[in-house]
């Protein structure tokens, strides 16, 4: 139960820091893409959605692959963060490629708690 509850957690905290905190998100993102804060408020909201539908375990897959689907597609925010660390000087280059490989770390991470056939012991919410 412990890693599915962190995940859960984890996903939830980051997505509802997408609506607090929306000029971070808004500062990674490249300057030329289109509705940054909508992308902003929708990937928060889909990541507050994640969090919650893993905990029901008739949902879990579905939104593991969501989740995973969603660590894909804010990835090029992160490289664009690490190609132009000029415009990020108060996180260390080491931090910004760290942060690139932590994010297969995190798609590890939701794989193992709800894709792969070990996570049924972890189950918080039959429904």
């Amino acid at each position: 139960m412990g890693s599915l509850l962190c995940l859960s957690i984890f996903f939830c905290f980051i997505g509802f820091d997408h609506f607090i905190n929306p000029t971070f998100y808004l500062n990674i993102m490249p300057q030329e893409w289109p509705l940054k804060l909508e992308a902003v408020y929708i990937s928060g909201l889909f990541e507050i959605i994640g969090g919650i539908s893993i905990l029901f375990s008739k949902l879990r897959k579905f939104a593991g692959w969501g989740l995973i689907a969603l660590l894909i597609a804010v990835y090029p925010a992160n490289i664009h963060m690490a190609v132009n660390y000029h415009l990020f000087p108060d996180i260390s280059l080491v931090m910004l490629y760290f942060r690139l490989a932590l994010q297969f770390v995190f798609v590890y991470w939701v794989f193992s708690v709800t894709l792969s056939k070990r996570n049924g012991p972890d189950l918080v919410i039959n429904g």
